[in-house]
């Protein structure tokens, strides 16, 4: 899925727009709110900025952004019923589209005061992004990301979710490759110069086993533990990655 220079041009605004409304939404959040609350706030701030929500109906998917708490790790529905409250980590992951092109960012925030070893399971997220990031040069593999990322996880006693994985993005909100948060380094998919692509650790306090609820998209830990997410996109060059917001 290489780019252009222009469609890498529109999928770098969108990235920016994106990552503004996840910033945003982030220094919304505060206990007593709901997650409805929050799903509202992001309507009004990806209008103002002028792009769609590129979760809304994707695959029947019925809100605009994605809002996952404590043990959940992933596509948490917003409700007016799920209250934000002290010591919380809240997952929000954020989609968006400027003139057809898609962008894809998430982030794990904490409410008021949060646990010290949830608040190091955010941070190793977010480190273990950066890890990952490092590795996205033209001619590595998904492998070599991937390795990266669990290496510094497990490292730090932590587990990687495998049953969901980074991915191409930009004329799509999913493209190839796929981009798994573990692997062997020098294996995988060839990463080419000018695709994009989302890097997205999502890791747990306890094991990486996970399952879907009923609702067909709710993913929860099996045991219980606390997950974060992290997530960029991410434009592969021969000189080394660059950020696209």
């Amino acid at each position: 899925m290489v780019k252009t220079a222009a469609e890498i041009e529109k999928i770098r605004i969108s990235c920016r727009k994106c990552k503004d409304v996840l910033n945003e939404l982030g220094s919304f959040l505060k206990e007593g709110m709901s997650t409805y609350e929050i799903d509202e706030k992001a309507s009004a701030c990806l209008e103002k900025a002028g792009v769609e929500a590129a979760f809304k109906n994707y695959n029947g998917y019925p809100a605009n952004i994605c809002i996952s708490l404590n043990e959940e790790v992933v596509h948490g529905i917003p409700s007016k019923s799920r209250i934000l409250k002290q010591g919380d980590i809240v997952s929000i992951d954020v989609g968006a589209i400027y003139q057809g092109y898609y962008s894809d960012y998430a982030a794990t925030f904490p409410v008021g005061k949060v646990d010290p070893i949830h608040l190091r399971l955010m941070e190793v997220a977010r480190e273990s992004f950066l890890k990952g990031f490092e590795k996205a040069v033209a001619g590595k593999r998904t492998g070599d990301v991937g390795a990266a990322i669990q290496k510094h996880v497990e490292k730090n006693g932590f587990s990687v979710v495998r049953d969901f994985v980074g991915h191409g993005v930009g004329k799509a909100l999913h493209e190839s490759p796929e981009v798994p948060n573990f692997g062997v380094p020098g294996r995988g998919e060839l990463l080419r110069e000018n695709e994009v692509i989302a890097i997205e650790p999502m890791i747990n306090t306890g094991g990486s086993g996970v399952e879907v609820l009923e609702d067909g998209w709710k993913v929860v830990t099996r045991d219980g533990g606390f997950s974060a997410h992290y997530e960029e996109c991410v434009l592969i060059t021969r000189d080394g990655p660059e950020s696209l917001a």
